[in-house]
């Protein structure tokens, strides 16, 4: 239950706002090459961001789907900032293995940290995956008045991050990131 405050504190933080979609996985770009939409790819995470997204009443201004490439990764975000888009959510490439460059890459681009993303993406993961969420590394920052959140690539990670924390503050995230 919100406080009188929080309340207070999100008030005009309502309205439609526009999403750029970016899926970072290099094998579904080795086997699909750069496309405009999550069926191209068979992307199960991008159609549920996607999706999710349009439920509530957003837009979504651009898919991408880019390998697993810091440089490509940051033309990806850069052209998303270029955009019309008010967020931008990246799936994929969070892990712990060596080819895992999202976070690396990303994080230091932020202008601010928005810790309690991760924070409460892990909290809310425990009931799905219990300890191994000690794996799980989703971070989120702003970058030039855009809100950025980083989220691994699983489906139930990505609707959990969506569903559970980003669509429910994305009034609040895009009000605060333009001021």
């Amino acid at each position: 239950m919100s406080s009188p405050s929080t309340t207070e504190h999100k008030e005009g933080a309502t309205g439609v706002y526009s999403f750029y979609l970016v899926t970072i996985s290099t094998s579904r770009f080795e086997e699909h090459g750069s496309i405009d939409s999550p069926e191209e790819a068979d992307d199960i995470s991008g159609k549920i961001m996607r999706d999710l997204v349009l439920s509530k009443g957003h837009t979504v201004s651009k898919y991408e789907l880019v390998p697993d490439d810091a440089s490509l990764i940051k033309g990806s975000v850069h052209r998303a900032i270029e955009s019309d888009a008010d967020l931008i959510i990246t799936s994929g490439g969070t892990g712990l293995a060596s080819k895992d460059v999202t976070i690396e890459t990303l994080q230091p681009l932020f202008e601010k940290d928005i810790p309690g993303f991760g924070e409460l993406f892990r909290h809310k993961s425990i009931a799905q995956i219990g300890t191994s969420v000690i794996l799980t590394r989703a971070a989120a920052g702003l970058l030039r008045g855009k809100v950025i959140c980083c989220l691994p690539g699983s489906p139930s990670a990505v609707e959990l991050a969506l569903d559970g924390i980003i669509l429910p503050e994305t009034g609040h995230l895009v009000k605060h990131a333009r001021q």
